[in-house]
Formats: structure tokens, C-alpha cells, sequence
């Protein structure tokens, strides 16, 4: 019998860039590689957008006019149904600093304009697993919880019943 598992979903990636060529170029490389790709070119875009069907993982540069890309991982990371989403931020200045503070409000990595495709890759790919198993594990958790507080329960029940088993014993005993 062949063993057929089941086809892994197409992970989504949400650009945030207010320049229309880098979206235009990251959304070919990305879609050629397999993944669904939204693109948003302002920072409360992206925050609608996220709400309404959170992505897998966000792209996100950080100048962008009204609302810079540091605010928008703020308010993601602020979020409970968002902050877990992975925040790799792209930008074309490469200060120190600034890759410093994108760690700070919460991003996971940071990648130099112009970026190199093999790069931007693998640390896609790298940090959808990584997602993908921090999930996997939140469910092996709660799973495990479920399973110690079914087993205390049937401990609580089994020391009662051993109880009452050994008053009826006494009980015997003294007729």
C-alpha cells in the first residue's frame, strides 16, 4: 500500500515595500518558489491586511511614508492574534543601528537592498520552518496538558475509589 502524505500548504508571505518595482521583483521571485504573496505599499495596509488573513511571514521595509516599518512590527507584535508572525525586515540601509532596532521592536532577521535572491530565500524558507515547528510544538503542548490534566483527574478519581474500597474492607472486617 503506498504511503501518500498529505500536500503541504502553500505558506503565505506578505510583502510591505512603498516602492512598486521591489514588490513587483520579490513577488516574482517569491511566487516562482511556490508561495502565496500579498503586497501592501503602506504600513496601514499591511495592518489591515494582517488582521483580515495573517500570513505565514511578513517581508517589510522600513521607510515607508505616514508609518515606518519599526511601527508596523510594533503594532504586530502588540497584537495577540499577530505577534507571533515572523518579521523579516529588508531595507536599503544597512547601519548597524537601524538592524539593531529592528531586532528591538521584534523583527527576525534583517536583509541589505539590494538583497541577494539565494539569501532572501533561505532565510524564507528557514524561517517558515521555524514557524511552522514553534506551531507544532504549541500543539504537541497543549495536547500534553490535556493529557496531565485527564491523568490527575483519573489519580484524584482512582485515590477516591481505593478510599472508599478500603472503608468497605474495614467494614467487612468488623462483621
Amino acid at each position: 500500500m503506498e504511503n501518500i502524505a498529505p500536500k503541504e500548504e502553500r505558506k503565505s508571505i506578505l510583502l510591505v515595500d512603498d516602492t512598486p518595482a521591489n514588490l513587483h521583483l520579490l513577488t516574482k521571485i517569491l511566487t516562482t518558489h511556490d508561495y502565496q504573496v500579498r503586497a501592501t505599499v503602506t504600513g496601514d495596509m499591511a495592518l489591515t491586511t494582517v488582521k483580515s488573513a495573517p500570513p505565514d511571514l511578513i517581508l517589510l521595509d522600513i521607510f515607508m511614508p505616514n508609518m515606518n516599518g519599526y511601527e508596523v512590527c510594533q503594532h504586530l507584535k502588540a497584537d495577540e492574534l499577530t505577534k507571533d508572525i515572523p518579521i523579516i525586515f529588508i531595507s536599503a540601509v544597512g547601519e548597524v543601528v537601524d538592524k539593531i532596532k529592528a531586532f528591538e521592536v521584534g523583527g527576525v532577521d534583517y536583509i541589505t537592498k539590494p538583497f541577494h535572491v539565494a539569501e532572501l530565500l533561505a532565510k524564507v524558507k528557514t524561517y517558515l520552518t521555524i514557524n511552522h515547528l514553534k506551531q507544532q510544538i504549541k500543539i504537541k503542548d497543549n495536547l500534553l496538558n490535556q493529557e496531565r490534566e485527564a491523568r490527575e483527574k483519573l489519580e484524584v478519581a482512582l485515590a477516591e475509589a481505593n478510599h472508599k474500597l478500603a472503608q468497605i474492607s474495614l467494614k467487612i472486617e468488623e462483621n
